[in-house]
């Protein structure tokens, strides 16, 4: 509160959600690849997905309005924050030449995206089962008003920002 001078409590910024989201742009051509995601999706998160479907119609990707194109789980409560401590303090250090999150992506409202390349760096994932690896997003949804209050919501929530 003293460090943004806010007069009452609840100024003070706080986690809103937590958005894990998976493209899959071969779920035209592989029906299979839902299944595989959706089960790895669950057991990083511990909540079952959504499947995302295209709004319209794209000729030059063979993609109809309506089609399954991804899935996504929205986090909230104490599986946000479990979620989000398992990431900061078990899969990002187990990154491979991890040097710290970047820390320009936030959206000027204090929401911050992070993107994932594979998701076998999550403990939950059976590298033996994994048929492809698959990238992931995670947005970080907060009641900050601005990146300066939001960058120093998720520093003091244990995020390892790159140094610079």
């Amino acid at each position: 509160m003293a460090e943004f001078g806010y007069k009452n409590v609840m100024q003070v910024p706080r986690l809103e959600k937590i958005v894990v989201n998976i493209g899959l742009g071969e779920a035209t051509k592989n029906p299979h690849a839902l299944e595989a995601a959706e089960r790895d999706l669950a057991a990083i998160t511990g909540q079952h997905p959504v499947i995302t479907k295209a709004k319209s119609s794209i000729s030059s990707f063979k993609l109809r309005k309506g089609m399954p194109i991804g899935m996504m789980v929205t986090l909230r409560g104490k599986r946000m924050y479990d979620f989000l401590d398992k990431l900061v303090n078990a899969t990002l250090p187990r990154t491979r030449d991890f040097q710290g999150t970047p820390r320009n992506s936030f959206d000027g409202r204090g929401n911050y995206a992070l993107g994932l390349r594979e998701q076998i760096i999550f403990p939950e994932i059976e590298y033996d089962k994994v048929d492809k690896a698959r990238g992931l997003e995670i947005a970080i949804v907060t009641t900050a008003q601005n990146n300066d209050e939001g960058r120093r919501l998720l520093e003091l929530l244990g995020m390892p920002f790159a140094k610079g």
